[in-house]
């Protein structure tokens, strides 16, 4: 995800308002006598205005590209950090509460740059200030303490220094890391919106076509049946329509299918049959498979479950189409239901639905990464990284859940447990 190129600007803008901020609080503080001599602060500020003033002018005629965004970024953060670091140092940087300020920027560094970038910087304002600490302690550098009324300027303890800079070391590594989490969550999110907006395009799509071979068909069935009134008196030319009549249904039954499994809806939980599901997606799945595919079902004498039909159709359909693609060379592909026995489950009499190849099988190290978002190992053959982690939580929101077991070279087997119906899991506690 890119975010706004307008950041770079936003940011010129704002750092008026901190160069407004730097000349009040230096002149309050030489007011008050805080601070023996201003005049390195007034040198900072006036450092810090033309620094910005340059890039104010200069944003005017670069162009709005990635690399030009975060170059500018990057050269604006390098500023913030060398200006604050100069203040803090001019105002006694070993006891100034707005040491941590410095979060600022990392935080502007995690969100807006890419890569390693962030990570440098936080490098060097680590090295920097816990320099600065240590060339003061052994007097190479001189002090300018801030001086409060009534108060003696106290030595430099190192156990004090030390305490301070891993403080002050540990809150910006915590806000550099968070704020590059966050950013990557952002992206990822980003990335499973656009893929789904995707996905409901190619549903629409598919509604849309399914309408358009919808229409014709209907003229097309009328025309025959006038047909066969007509030919009726030859058996020959009346099996003929017959047969045209059936191909037109089938059709039309497809047509119908793919329009209801397209259309975007929500999840709605209900009683629900998972045979019923397994059929009505072997269906939809009949012109896919590949040649060399055979599929075998085993349907049990089980209960009607809690989900949402149209749903376990589509995590089905998919759990499918990854079986057969583990298959290339051929195989078996096998859907049986049947209900959890007492020592199969802690919840005995729940709806199991096995989807099994025996294909390449998955590598055991990819078991535990298979329903994580954007993990795949097909990308090259357009595979997103989506399907199974969506299975998932499809089937969570139905208060299912999905395992898994594979062996290489032997196949892969998914189970779908789904809780059964309220009416019959009290038939089965009576028995």
């Amino acid at each position: 995800m890119k975010l706004p190129t307008e950041g770079a600007r936003w940011f010129v803008h704002l750092r008026w308002v901190a160069c407004a901020i730097v000349f009040a609080a230096v002149g309050v503080a030489w007011t008050l006598r805080v601070i023996p001599d201003p005049q390195p602060l007034w040198w900072v500020g006036a450092g810090m205005v033309a620094c910005n003033s340059a890039f104010w002018l200069f944003q005017r005629h670069w162009t709005s590209t990635r690399e030009n965004v975060d170059r500018h970024i990057a050269l604006q953060i390098l500023c913030d950090v060398v200006s604050l670091g100069l203040l803090l140092y001019f105002s006694d940087l070993t006891r100034n509460p707005f040491l941590y300020f410095f979060s600022l920027p990392m935080i502007i560094a995690g969100m807006y740059l890419r890569g390693r970038t962030p990570y440098y910087f936080g490098a060097f304002v680590t090295l920097a200030i816990g320099g600065v600490m240590w060339l003061e302690y052994v007097g190479v550098l001189p002090r300018y303490p801030m001086q409060f009324v009534g108060e003696s300027l106290p030595p430099l303890a190192g156990g004090y220094l030390i305490a301070t800079f891993a403080a002050f070391a540990s809150t910006l590594w915590i806000t550099l890391y968070f704020a590059k989490s966050i950013r990557a969550y952002v992206d990822r999110a980003h990335q499973e919106i656009r893929q789904k907006e995707k996905m409901v395009g190619i549903g629409q799509l598919v509604a849309g076509i399914g309408h358009q071979i919808a229409n014709p068909l209907d003229g097309v069935q009328n025309c025959l049946r006038r047909i066969g009134e007509r030919v009726k008196d030859d058996p020959r030319l009346t099996e003929y329509v017959q047969l045209m009549e059936e191909a037109l249904d089938r059709i039309e039954k497809t047509t119908k299918r793919v329009q209801s499994f397209a259309r975007p809806r929500g999840i709605e939980v209900e009683d629900t049959s998972v045979n019923a599901a397994v059929e009505a997606t072997l269906q939809l799945l009949g012109p896919q498979h590949k040649e060399g595919i055979t599929i075998e079902t085993e349907l049990g004498d089980v209960p009607l479950v809690r989900g949402d039909a149209y749903t376990l159709q589509e995590v089905l359909f998919n759990l499918c189409m990854n079986a057969i693609v583990a298959m290339p060379d051929g195989g078996v592909l096998k859907l049986r239901t049947f209900s959890l026995g007492p020592h199969d489950d802690l919840n005995p009499g729940d709806v199991a639905i096995e989807v099994s190849d025996d294909g390449v099988g998955i590598p055991r190290g990819n078991l535990e990464k298979i329903f994580e978002p954007f993990f795949t190992t097909r990308a090259d053959s357009g595979g997103t990284g989506l399907g199974l982690g969506l299975c998932r939580m499809l089937i969570s929101e139905m208060d299912g859940r999905i395992q898994v077991r594979s062996e290489l070279n032997e196949g892969t087997t998914f189970t779908v447990i789904l809780p059964r119906a309220e009416h019959a899991a009290k038939e089965t506690a009576k028995e």
